[in-house]
């Protein structure tokens, strides 16, 4: 069901029909009712969707948001978190539906922005929305700018780069006397991984699941569309072109490896169907990938619940991929444009805002400490005691909900420095853009094909990346059904699209100040 679930979605993402009418799911949780965004007196309210698994006291502060929102700019908002595996099917069947909402996380920021489900806000960044556009890097617009000049998303001001970090338990780094920082290839990994399958029996080598990880930006590939289109090219070279990359001799070597890895017992058994999740607190695992940026080891060590230590094994690469990792848009449909741009500035420049979207209340979901930094006040049982590894009652998605430099940092067990924003901002400026930053292709006139490469690479891509089948038998049946499927004619139309855009941006090798 999940698989045909996907497979709904990508169609809808690409065709130019007319979408059938589809059934209001009801895996979600509110703070409140769904009927269209009311003005009741002179207050509007906004309907707001975005994705986390929906907490306890949500409706606790949803009401505060609203009670300082009226004051500042005369809004309120129906705050709705719709769950990690939910969210994508979603926020297809509202946008295909026709369902009203105002505001969303925008995943699949392009594709839905080519079938007219976002907002242009371009009129709108020169007046309501002007303090947020002079708050937020100017690479993060020139990433989100559509080919038709449009900006239908308002991006996460963050790291511009999300490099590939690998990161291990600090424990085992200090027992061994590991220098991280040498092992920056899936080749140069192995030493390690066998050291701990023999002295270290508790702890899993290496962790994957059927999402598994973009080892080929090893080599500086970057795709250009969907993941489950495996169309690449390399940014490393400006005048790369356009490949599958399962035809490369980088990817044949990374699946080798893998191969290798699994049948070793380095790699977890079920790492084809495991699904994709944050880090399972307390789990024994020595190697583990996730982008991020500066600093992004403190909050991994939280989730783990044991201090982590990280390394970056990818370019400080400023890509489109990156940019567009955290994009909250306003729906194309909605009554009350001009409120939604309001409220999208306020949560980009205003601390109070930005900072109850992200923690909660202060002195019930957390508290400052001497230095003002953020400890969280752990859930509590009916006695008011602590309990241990309780979900917190509340919690924002970092990413997902604007302006990081805003923020407070984290204090507690693994604390963030006080410079955290000053590092980060110093890494924005040593970050490089890639020369086809902003790149979008179309192809929406090309549904059947894109419907049936992803069947296909549902079919071989988990098992493939992990390690969990033949390469040598499996690899060319992949490639044989991505070209039966029309790969070949979607790489051909990207490639023409790249190279008329390539035409059109000379100079894209610099970023637009």
């Amino acid at each position: 069901m999940r698989e045909q679930r996907k497979l709904s979605r990508l169609v809808a993402s690409f065709a130019l029909v007319t979408m059938l009418m589809l059934p209001i799911s009801g895996c979600f949780s509110a703070s409140g009712n769904e009927e269209n965004a009311a003005v009741t007196g002179n207050t509007v309210n906004l309907i707001y969707y975005t994705i986390g698994d929906p907490d306890k006291d949500l409706k606790m502060v949803n009401d505060k948001i609203n009670e300082i929102l009226v004051k500042k700019i005369g809004v309120t908002i129906t705050y709705i978190k719709v769950g990690w595996q939910e969210y994508e099917d979603r926020l297809n069947t509202l946008v295909s539906a026709g369902t009203p909402f105002d505001i969303a996380f925008a995943p699949e920021y392009a594709t839905y922005a080519q079938r007219g489900a976002w907002l242009r806000l371009n009129d709108y960044l020169s007046k309501e929305g002007k303090d947020m556009y002079d708050a937020i890097d100017p690479i993060f617009w020139q990433g989100v700018r559509m080919d038709d000049g449009g900006i239908y998303g308002v991006p996460t001001n963050k790291e511009l780069a999300v490099r590939d970090q690998w990161m291990y338990p600090d424990a085992l780094v200090k027992k061994y006397g590991i220098d991280i920082s040498k092992y920056t290839t899936l080749a140069s990994l192995e030493p390690l991984l066998r050291m701990i399958k023999e002295k270290e029996p508790g702890y899993l080598p290496m962790e994957l699941d059927k999402e598994s990880q973009n080892f080929f930006a090893l080599d500086g590939y970057e795709y250009v569309s969907l993941k489950t289109l495996p169309l690449m090219r390399n940014v490393l070279d400006p005048d790369s072109p356009i490949v599958n990359i399962f035809e490369t001799g980088e990817a044949r070597k990374v699946l080798d490896l893998l191969r290798h890895y699994y049948v070793e017992g380095y790699i977890n058994e079920d790492a084809a169907m495991r699904e994709t999740e944050g880090l399972k607190p307390g789990a024994l695992v020595f190697w583990k990938a996730a982008g991020g940026g500066p600093l992004s080891e403190n909050s991994w060590s939280k989730d783990r619940g044991y201090k982590l230590v990280a390394y970056p094994v990818t370019p400080a690469l400023i890509t489109t991929e990156s940019i567009r990792g955290g994009v909250m848009a306003v729906s194309a449909e909605t009554k009350h444009p001009v409120e939604a741009v309001k409220f999208l500035n306020l949560l980009n420049t205003d601390p109070e805002v930005r900072n109850l979207f992200n923690f909660g209340i202060e002195g019930v979901h957390y508290s400052l400490d001497n230095n003002g930094q953020v400890v969280p006040i752990p859930s509590k049982d009916k006695n008011g005691n602590p309990i241990p590894d309780a979900q917190p009652s509340y919690g924002g998605v970092q990413y997902t909900q604007g302006n990081w430099f805003i923020l407070k940092t984290m204090g507690g067990e693994y604390p963030d420095p006080l410079d955290k924003w000053n590092q980060f901002r110093a890494g924005n400026k040593e970050a490089v853009v890639s020369s086809t930053l902003g790149f979008t292709p179309d192809l929406s006139r090309m549904p059947i094909q894109m419907q049936n490469i992803q069947m296909v690479w549902e079919k071989y891509f988990p098992s493939l990346m992990t390690g969990s089948v033949d390469v040598a038998s499996v690899l060319p049946k992949f490639n044989q059904e991505l070209r039966q499927a029309g790969i070949d004619e979607v790489r051909a139309e990207v490639q023409k699209q790249l190279d008329a855009w390539r035409a059109a941006h000379p100079s894209k090798e610099t970023a637009e100040q």
